[in-house]
């Protein structure tokens, strides 16, 4: 897989995380909460994951949402910290 398919790949899997336990990126980054640099650190920091499967299941037994990440999940303190109150 080249570089910018695994970029897509990592961006897709932490937009569907986020969604996932109710943190809104783009929500974030117009409330400051969350600067593009931040986000990008992210995705970057998804790649160096190697649950890739093990994230794709979870967030498929998870379509209805969680509270928050799997314990894996490397962003899951930055995902908690955006979370939105329901």
């Amino acid at each position: 897989m080249g570089l910018f398919s695994k970029i897509d790949q990592h961006a897709d899997l932490m937009n569907r995380m986020a969604t996932t336990v109710h943190a809104d990126l783009d929500e974030a980054i117009i409330r400051a909460d969350l600067s593009a640099q931040e986000l990008r650190n992210a995705i970057f920091t998804c790649i160096g994951c190697t649950g890739v499967c093990d994230c794709e299941s979870w967030l498929e037994a998870h379509a209805d949402g969680a509270d928050e990440t799997p314990a894996y999940c490397r962003n899951g303190a930055l995902l908690q910290r955006l979370q939105r109150p329901l």
